[in-house]
């Protein structure tokens, strides 16, 4: 991993499956898949200064128009942090 995502936080009591670097049109990405409290979920994991000229609405379309990544009907949410913005999708319960 490069030095750009090495301070991702991770929240207390979830788990990554999976984690890579990868792009997203001109803006690199950490991509996430993970588990919390029994839900199943991924992100796409933006550091906030190669983003700043977009907003929130831009940062989810551009993850959305990841139809490889983003299942279909799938809710998109949005956290901006002090360092990264996360947008999750593709929850699922562990039912």
């Amino acid at each position: 991993m490069t030095d750009k995502f090495k301070d991702v936080p991770v929240e207390q009591d979830t788990q990554i499956i999976a984690s890579m670097e990868a792009r997203i049109e001109a803006y690199p990405v950490l991509y996430q898949k993970w588990y919390w409290d029994g839900i199943y979920a991924e992100s796409v994991i933006f550091l906030n200064e190669d983003i700043a000229d977009l907003n929130e609405e831009q940062i989810k379309k551009e993850v959305a128009l990841c139809t490889a990544l983003v299942q279909e009907g799938s809710q998109l949410t949005y956290k901006k942090g002090d360092k990264y913005t996360f947008v999750n999708f593709n929850f699922k319960t562990s039912d």
